[in-house]
């Protein structure tokens, strides 16, 4: 029988938990990234909170204070750059603040925030996750005593992906703009890549440059839509990347 989480929540972190305690708010419209975050968080002991805007995400933070907050640097309502500043100027401030993005330029614009540091997608590395946080953590908070080196490599549900790409396909349903666009490539393009899709990045790419040279964007729109369609109706597609 499994003890109750009264217990749990008393027991300080040790090597095989180097995160039990923490309370994480994981701010992620990506289902997939999500659900790979939150089984590290699980693995870590830590309890995994998610909001998937920034209006969201304010709202979980006017009802409790998370030791650490990631915060993906594109969501729906705008830069994650925003609340990132808005938490690191704040008193008290949140033990650790991290960015993450698929944006090889994520790294700096989050520190630029006030990030602490920067989680690179695809986040798959459960040692990699735990080190980047607990090397932020205020030392009266971290294990006291050496931990295992966890090299175990996550993979989400693969059910996430899926309801990740009918996301996607309802914003290319719908009537859009230049932000939407600009959205859409950033939310899509980062799933791709999170989940090594790379024949939809490369349409995602191809969108995304024809966009930003303000070409007709119809002709690839349509491609895109076509592959986010195709990889929904089929049933085995992602077993076989």
């Amino acid at each position: 029988m499994s003890e109750p989480a009264t217990v749990l929540n008393s027991i300080p972190p040790n090597a095989e938990y180097p995160l039990r305690g923490q309370t994480i708010l994981l701010v992620e419209d990506s289902r997939f990234a999500c659900e790979a975050m939150r089984l590290m968080s699980q693995r870590s002991g830590a309890r995994l909170r998610r909001a998937d805007t920034l209006e969201h995400a304010r709202q979980h933070l006017r009802t409790y204070r998370p030791g650490v907050v990631i915060v993906d640097l594109g969501l729906p309502d705008g830069c994650g750059e925003t609340l990132i500043a808005d938490l690191a100027r704040a008193t008290p401030r949140v033990d650790v603040l991290l960015g993450t993005s698929g944006d090889p330029d994520g790294d700096i614009r989050a520190r630029i925030a006030g990030a602490d540091g920067f989680l690179p997608k695809p986040v798959e590395s459960l040692g990699a996750f735990q080190s980047m946080i607990l090397s932020h953590l205020p030392a009266n908070t971290a294990p006291d005593h050496l931990r295992h080196v966890r090299n175990d490599v996550i993979a989400p549900d693969p059910l996430a992906y899926r309801d990740d790409l009918a996301h996607a396909a309802e914003v290319m349903a719908s009537d859009y703009d230049r932000v939407a666009i600009r959205y859409l490539t950033q939310f899509l393009g980062g799933v791709a890549h999170s989940a090594d899709d790379l024949s939809l990045g490369e349409a995602v790419d191809a969108l995304a440059r024809s966009h930003h040279a303000g070409n007709d964007i119809e002709a690839k729109l349509a491609d895109l839509s076509g592959l986010v369609k195709n990889r929904l109706e089929a049933k085995d597609w992602l077993c076989d990347q």
